[in-house]
């Protein structure tokens, strides 16, 4: 970050040359555009567009002409360096095991382990040095975004409440069903006794459900079994949808009589009925890594603080001092009641870990070192929770990209370019 300050670009820009031989000077890069106190050159944006051409023919479609890609990448280009800015001067970093984590989330989703999608990539060609800083900088890029947007959205009450209300709403929060599905066909053409013995049948595997035997025992010559997996109300077959929000788990359906014959269903799963979650209601203290304190200086003040804590020191006055938190720090690092989920897995862990009334050993994060402070635990029915948060991310997301938009467009404005092309 910062390659040049801007007092300097006059004086340092005249270094990007290479004298050759009999003193004829060749230049090696240019910079193509000056934004605040960084520069972008021409050999990014000739990467960045070989890249974007790699992709466009990969995918077998046809390009823009390359000086309008050329303009839209070094546009992007310029974005992207006023973002990074950002996070240079907040002091804002990715470690390289936060980054190693990454790659490895890369790797998985690819069905590889780390080193199987290094040697994939040098397989391919590419650098898996620049590959891991690429995805260092979109980490960077989505922090500052992240930080920066998110406090410009604001969810009424009224809004998910009227969300809850709609058609859709009603339809992307109601209950979820997994249901295991017998069928015992019957010919259009049967006879009263053939159907007679279907609906035996029928009886005969419902009972042998409810006795435990598992569903896919059961299908045996012409009987049918399948697991319907997870569906919402609305999107249950008509037959199914009046017996199933009646059920409870494990529960075993009557035959139920449709055109191609007798249907047992058993209710294997439901969700978003009774939700009922262990919650804890913790504090805690964030204290992050900066340009003027280092990793190993932050971890030694929280040690100090814990330790603090534990010779008498309220929790609450040192939070309000110490924590970086900005959400909590001003309420003593009280965090409210949290369910599983919420909170990032190393944080979750230690809390888990940490009985009522302790606290706990520094922990590291992707925002920072935390200790922890575990106030209560309690079982509570968070149906309603549930669907609210949901309706709240529903929201939340429509909201996002026309925020995000719309301060990038800001930053761009408030910035001082000058392009040089």
């Amino acid at each position: 970050m910062n390659k040049l300050k801007t007092p300097l670009l006059a004086s340092l820009c005249m270094l990007l040359f290479s004298v050759a031989s009999h003193a004829e000077t060749q230049w090696l890069d240019r910079i193509v555009a000056i934004v605040d106190e960084d520069i972008i050159l021409a050999s990014e944006v000739d990467e960045r567009l070989t890249s974007v051409q790699q992709n466009i023919a990969r995918a077998g479609q046809q390009g823009p002409p390359e000086d309008q890609l050329r303009r839209e990448i070094l546009d992007l280009l310029i974005l992207e360096n006023i973002q990074l800015q950002m996070a240079d001067r907040v002091g804002l970093r990715i470690d390289d095991e936060q980054l190693t984590a990454a790659v490895g989330r890369v790797a998985a989703k690819n069905n590889m382990t780390l080193e199987q999608f290094r040697q994939a990539l040098l397989d391919s060609g590419a650098s898996y040095r620049d590959v891991r800083e690429q995805i260092r900088r979109e980490m960077l890029l989505q922090r500052v975004q992240m930080g920066n947007v998110n406090q410009r959205i604001q969810i009424t009450d009224q809004e998910v409440t009227n969300y809850l209300n709609s058609e859709e709403g009603r339809a992307r929060t109601s209950p979820e069903y997994r249901l295991a599905h017998l069928l015992v066909p019957v010919a259009s053409d049967a006879s009263d006794a053939d159907r007679e013995r279907a609906r035996q049948q029928a009886q005969q595997l419902a009972a042998k459900l409810r006795k435990g035997a598992d569903y896919t025992s059961l299908a045996q010559g012409s009987v049918n079994a399948s697991d319907l997996g997870w569906r919402r109300e609305t999107d249950l077959p008509s037959l199914f949808a009046s017996v199933a929000p009646n059920m409870s788990d494990g529960g075993v359906s009557e035959p139920l009589q449709s055109a191609s014959g007798y249907h047992v269903i058993q209710l294997l799963e439901s969700r978003g009925l009774n939700e009922t979650v262990a919650q804890t209601r913790a504090s805690h203290i964030l204290l992050k890594p900066s340009a003027i304190r280092s990793e190993a200086q932050t971890l030694s003040l929280a040690k100090e603080l814990r330790q603090r804590v534990l010779n008498g020191d309220s929790f609450r006055d040192l939070a309000k001092e110490y924590s970086e938190d900005i959400g909590s720090a001003q309420e003593g690092g009280d965090l409210g009641w949290t369910s599983p989920g919420q909170l990032v897995p190393e944080f979750q862990q230690a809390m888990e870990d940490t009985a009522i009334g302790d606290i706990s050993a520094p922990v590291k994060s992707d925002f920072g070192w935390h200790i922890i402070k575990v106030v209560d635990r309690r079982q509570q029915n968070v149906s309603q929770d549930l669907r609210k948060r949901m309706a709240r991310n529903v929201l939340h997301e429509r909201k996002y990209q026309d925020e995000l938009d719309i301060w990038l467009r800001k930053i761009r404005a408030e910035a001082y370019v000058d392009i040089k092309l």
